[in-house]
């Protein structure tokens, strides 16, 4: 079992950055894919990013804006959010799969965190 912390959230305006951290517990978490979703509300759960292994990947519109990695020294994965829009207001969850990547399906990520809250104000 992995336990998953989100943090990094907060209020900002159009065209500024954050970056999201995701911190895990368990000793095997370098091994596990790991997603990144978001939900706004009266929304569906809607895929941003994932890292499996070397390779990443990006819902269409956020590709060139955000940016996923991880320090597995810190057992962490990163989401750093640029040029940040209204539409992109959500609550932003953390996500891991013992599997590698292969869909973007929420139900496809066994572990999540319990989200961290993303304003951005026009």
């Amino acid at each position: 079992q992995v336990q998953l912390v989100e943090s990094g959230g907060g209020l900002v305006q159009a065209g500024g950055s954050l970056r999201l951290s995701c911190t895990a517990s368990g000793r095997t978490f370098n091994t596990y894919t790991v997603g990144w979703f978001r939900q706004a509300p009266g929304k569906e759960r809607e895929f941003v990013a994932a890292i499996s292994g070397v390779s990443t990947y990006y819902e269409d519109s956020v590709k060139g804006r955000f940016t996923i990695s991880r320090d597995n020294a810190k057992n962490t994965v990163y989401l750093q959010m640029n040029s940040l829009q209204p539409e992109d207001t959500a609550v932003y969850y953390c996500a891991a799969s013992r599997l590698r990547y292969g869909s973007s399906r929420p139900s496809t990520f066994g572990f999540w965190g319990q989200g961290t809250q993303v304003t951005v104000s026009s």
